[in-house]
């Protein structure tokens, strides 16, 4: 068994290097790779610059080609990995054999965890689009829709392993005119549908503003080919959490999924006769004593009848 090496820090700027990758428990926001194949088309090198456009800041974009076969060996791609401290890549290439050919994956610990190959079927790229188009940076919306994304276990991992390539930093407070862009993910007929839409804000007449969506692109349909899934004690061990980032239990507090607060409160069974309540002439108590005299009253005009 080979030990790995220990790397001790000769300066600052090396310890703080250092320590920007180790771990913690609240993990920083994910880099991904576009890396280019030995052998590539026109229409992947394009792909990869508009999905290094929807990636950024957090993606970096290789210039040189790379000679590897990521389903065949996955060294080359767990080495850039580790020296560019990346979990996120997108590998594209071209072959006769598959042509137009996209490698979505994601690691952990810089090893390969899983990873799902596309072929590109129909592509529109983003200069092709007409209109404005989003910030750098911004936080995209993204929506599935599709029996497969449900059902299907090959189509449910890719749709986790997309929300985590497109979800972006995490972010407690969202504001309603920083909701600029939406990615639409649609699986119908075998093919996975991507679209890109910008939000736009009309006036309404009132305070909430009416929303309409400008496609910007890029579009992208997809058909799934090859897959390599981790196995379920590795995807389970992947997502284990740290007890420190666990939020701690509080008794009677509960998080419905829209991520409201309920609380419950135990209370002891109320004496409804002694609530109090609306003060009205009609709901007085006659006091004992007028009830009395009224008694007396009433007696002696009976014995004043007889």
């Amino acid at each position: 068994m080979v030990l790995p090496r220990i790397v001790k820090p000769k300066n600052q700027r090396v310890k703080r290097a250092l320590e920007k990758r180790e771990p913690k428990v609240q993990e920083n926001t994910k880099t991904a790779m576009m890396i280019r194949g030995g052998q590539t088309s026109e229409m992947i090198t394009q792909a990869l610059k508009d999905l290094y456009i929807l990636k950024k800041p957090h993606a970096c974009m290789f210039q040189r080609k790379n000679i590897m076969r990521p389903f065949e060996d996955e060294t080359p791609l767990e080495f850039l990995s580790s020296k560019n401290d990346a979990s996120l890549f997108l590998f594209g290439s071209h072959s006769k054999k598959r042509p137009n050919n996209l490698v979505i994956g994601r690691m952990h610990d810089h090893h390969i965890l899983d990873m799902v190959e596309l072929g590109i079927e129909r592509y529109k790229a983003l200069s092709e689009f007409q209109g404005g188009k989003c910030g750098l940076g911004i936080k995209p919306c993204l929506l599935f829709a599709g029996e497969p994304f449900e059902r299907d276990h090959e189509h449910q991992r890719l749709k986790n392993m997309l929300i985590d390539f497109f979800r972006g930093p995490v972010v407690e407070k969202i504001r309603l005119a920083g909701l600029e862009h939406v990615l639409m993910f649609t699986a119908v007929d075998g093919k996975i549908c991507l679209r890109s839409y910008k939000i736009l804000m009309k006036k309404s007449g009132c305070r909430t503003p009416r929303i309409e969506l400008q496609e910007m692109g890029p579009s992208f349909d997809f058909v799934m080919r090859r897959t390599k899934l981790a196995s379920d004690d590795l995807y389970k061990r992947a997502k284990k959490r740290p007890k420190q980032a666990k939020p701690k239990k509080v008794k009677n507090v509960s998080v419905d999924p829209f991520g409201t607060k309920l609380g419950k409160i135990h209370m002891q069974k109320q004496d409804l006769g002694k609530m109090q309540t609306r003060k009205m002439k009609g709901l007085k108590r006659r006091a004992e004593s007028k009830e009395g005299s009224s008694k007396k009253l009433r007696t002696a005009s009976e014995a004043e009848a007889v």
